[in-house]
């Protein structure tokens, strides 16, 4: 069970709306996209209640992947105050999603 929270079109502007968010979109039949799971688990765990981390299945929720223009997955797009500050395709490193959580909380 992963430690982000499942996003969809209700809740995503509630939540995503102020401060900063990790957003991962995936697939459950994604492969870099079930490497990526323990990474942005363990991000929510050490940004705890500082960082907002979301997961957003592109299956169950298209709307939402074709409004941020996600055509690869895992996409993770860092949001701050529901504004995109960074974008990352693919699998991407903890200490590179760190750092752009880092800097869109100054």
């Amino acid at each position: 069970m992963s430690s982000a929270q499942d996003l969809t079109n209700d809740n995503f502007d509630s939540t995503v709306g102020s401060g900063v968010a990790l957003v991962d979109f995936w697939a459950e039949w994604c492969g870099p996209c079930k490497m990526m799971t323990p990474v942005i688990d363990e991000l929510a765990t050490e940004f705890g209640d500082k960082v907002t981390v979301g997961k957003i299945d592109v299956d169950s929720q298209q709307e939402l992947a074709m409004k941020f223009q996600v055509s690869s997955i895992p996409t993770l797009i860092v949001f701050k105050d529901g504004e995109i500050a960074e974008r990352f395709v693919g699998v991407t490193s903890k200490s590179d999603l760190a750092t752009a959580l880092d800097a869109a909380g100054k």
